[in-house]
């Protein structure tokens, strides 16, 4: 059994048992999260169930691992001749969540 979900703007395919990292979500670790835009669920392949955006009453179930902080990405502008550097850093957040039940 799978399931396509919607969270942070992005989709993912999700299966019990397994694991994904999303956009920071506000819970706390430990906590269970429910997501509800669920796009697609499907059994096996006689059994397929596809939403128009979304599954009516169908719900993923999950587990928050952890908390954190992706690795950090340099952003630099550089303008040749002008004298013109700038450098910035970026860290994602995220959360790691176990699918329960789908």
């Amino acid at each position: 059994m799978f399931a396509v979900i919607e969270t942070g703007g992005k989709q993912y395919l999700v299966s019990p048992q397994s694991k994904i990292r999303v956009e920071k979500l506000p819970v706390t670790e430990g906590q269970e999260v429910v997501f509800d835009k669920v796009l697609l669920i499907a059994s096996d392949a006689a059994d397929l169930k596809v939403g128009n955006p979304y599954v009516a009453g169908a719900k993923v179930m999950g587990k928050v691992l952890k908390q954190g902080r992706g690795k950090k990405i340099r952003i630099f502008k550089y303008k040749s001749k002008v004298r013109y550097r700038r450098r910035k850093g970026y860290r994602q957040e995220f959360t790691d969540v176990e699918i329960l039940k789908i």
